[in-house]
């Protein structure tokens, strides 16, 4: 991918809760952000329980939280990975935005340009998630 003034394209995804799939209700959670000139992959979560237990009281909250801390650790590699432990960034990032039907999903991929993708995790987080 190309610079663009100084700045790089970017990809980023929701992480959604969706804790009764045949509802198809959902909330925000986290983020997933990839910018493959930097070979940067990382998610940051927020997850409001009081917002999860208004869609679904019996909500599995702490089952939610390791998924979404899951998806952390597949992005930050190594041990924390799993099974991804050695690919690379864009492989991470591809495996955690593919489709599924479970209670984390990932939502559709936008793009963008960035010169801190780090910074841009922060502000997308803000911005769509808290």
């Amino acid at each position: 991918m190309t610079r663009h003034n100084g700045r790089d394209v970017f990809e980023y995804a929701l992480l959604r809760v969706v804790p009764r799939v045949e509802r198809g209700e959902q909330i925000n959670a986290g983020i997933v952000v990839y910018c493959q000139a930097k070979s940067y992959v990382a998610a940051r979560v927020h997850l409001d329980e009081a917002r999860l237990l208004a869609l679904d009281p019996a909500a599995d909250v702490a089952g939610v939280r390791a998924a979404l801390h899951a998806v952390e650790g597949v992005c930050a590699g190594g041990e924390r990975a799993g099974q991804a432990a050695c690919d690379d960034a864009g492989r991470r990032f591809r495996w955690l935005i593919a489709p599924r039907s479970t209670v984390v999903q990932p939502g559709p991929v936008h793009t963008g340009l960035t010169a801190d993708p780090e910074g841009e995790s922060e502000r997308l987080l803000d911005l769509l998630v808290r």
